[in-house]
């Protein structure tokens, strides 16, 4: 794990990045999203993403392992010091501590920006199946997740209804007088 080595991303790393999300999109329901983006349509997604929010990879040898990402909570102004979080590893990559690391990094980011509460929407079972377990909810959980809400039979993919369920985690100190958030500054995008 010494041997892999975190960084903002950039567009020119949409490529590589889409390349481990089509698998989820493919192969799983951890994403509900049924076709898997153009290159185009995911580098301005990245893009997007880093106009306000960290945008995470890892890397061994020059090649991607994994990302994990954040983004506005609903988009309303109240809702500027919660954001959503989103974390892909190549999946020979899982069960290695490398999704933890992303996400510690991607958390101390957020929460220099001033973030406070977390997000994450998590596509979930009712019986787990070839396309879908509940092990996104269990990684969530050991880092300090709470369930907060689920949606019963609200996507459907791969012939199958699956629930949504909603984890919260909280990172700051909830003031009175909240100072407002600071723009994600990374060190080389």
């Amino acid at each position: 794990m010494n041997s892999v080595k975190l960084r903002t991303a950039n567009i020119r790393d949409a490529k590589d990045i889409l390349h481990i999300y089509s698998y989820y999109v493919e192969h799983t329901a951890i994403t509900f999203e049924y076709t898997v983006p153009t290159e185009e349509d995911f580098g301005q997604r990245i893009a997007s993403t880093l106009e306000k929010y960290p945008y995470l990879v890892a890397i061994r040898e020059g090649k991607i392992l994994g990302y994990a990402y954040a983004g506005p909570f609903v988009g309303r102004a109240a809702y500027d010091w919660s954001a959503e979080v989103s974390i892909y590893l190549d999946p020979r990559e899982r069960g290695q501590g490398l999704g933890r690391r992303l996400y510690e990094s991607l958390e101390n980011a957020l929460r220099q920006m001033g973030i406070l509460n977390l997000y994450a929407c998590i596509g979930y079972p009712e019986i787990p199946d070839a396309y879908l377990t509940p092990n996104s909810f269990q990684f969530h959980s050991h880092l300090g997740y709470t369930k907060v809400g689920e949606f019963h039979n609200c996507g459907y993919k791969f012939r199958t209804w699956y629930h949504m369920i909603w984890m919260e985690k909280i990172i700051g100190e909830h003031q009175n007088i909240q100072p407002p958030i600071r723009p994600y500054l990374p060190e080389n995008r």
